[in-house]
């Protein structure tokens, strides 16, 4: 298995290394900071990876409690926003085995009812109904067909088609070989197109 390149601490950056360890020193400014910086990368990817507006909501908040409780063992191994996508997926896993034990994938949250059924927004920007039904259905399809990848694939395909991470970052976050990232996308990519041809 092929080692996920590392980077140095000189490579960091001045300010985020200093960042990093005024975080670790628990200065309250610099946690504040280091939130503000990364909370919509977190909460964009919690509710990707998890499909509903409050896990998101609680997910991104237990995120970053570990990242301050762990900081202090960042060493610049990789840039601090690939060290917390790591956080944020290993997260979003452990949540989904705990749904899963609960028969959650039974449940439907009122926010994706509302998205289901709810009002259409107002055509005036230029769009017609039609197109605009047309998008919401469409969305809804790809959203349902992700749904239905195993946990693995549908992170890869997020890191990499919705949040744009490169095959080392993505390898990094999941802690697996850049080939391994490939592969995964690739049989990821696949079932996606199959569950929209069956959709």
């Amino acid at each position: 298995m092929k080692p996920v390149p590392s980077i140095t601490w000189a490579e960091v950056g001045g300010r985020e290394a200093a960042l990093i360890q005024r975080c670790a020193a628990r200065d309250e400014d610099a946690c504040s900071e280091l939130v503000s910086e990364h909370q919509r990368m977190v909460y964009q990817l919690s509710l990707n990876l998890l499909g509903d507006h409050n896990e998101a909501l609680d997910l991104s908040q237990e995120v970053f409690l570990r990242v301050f409780r762990t900081i202090h063992t960042f060493r610049g191994h990789a840039a601090l926003r690939t060290w917390i996508y790591r956080i944020v997926i290993n997260q979003a896993r452990n949540r989904q085995r705990w749904w899963r034990r609960r028969h959650r994938s039974q449940q439907i949250s009122l926010d994706e009812h509302i998205r289901n059924h709810g009002e259409l927004p107002q055509a005036g920007n230029g769009a017609s109904p039609d197109r605009l039904l047309g998008q919401k259905q469409l969305a809804e399809r790809i959203g349902t067909a992700l749904d239905q990848l195993p946990f693995d694939q549908k992170t890869a395909l997020v890191l990499r088609e919705i949040d744009g991470l490169s095959y080392e970052e993505i390898g990094f976050s999941l802690g697996i070989a850049v080939g391994t990232v490939k592969s995964r996308l690739a049989r990821a990519r696949d079932a996606l197109r199959a569950e929209l041809r069956n959709a």
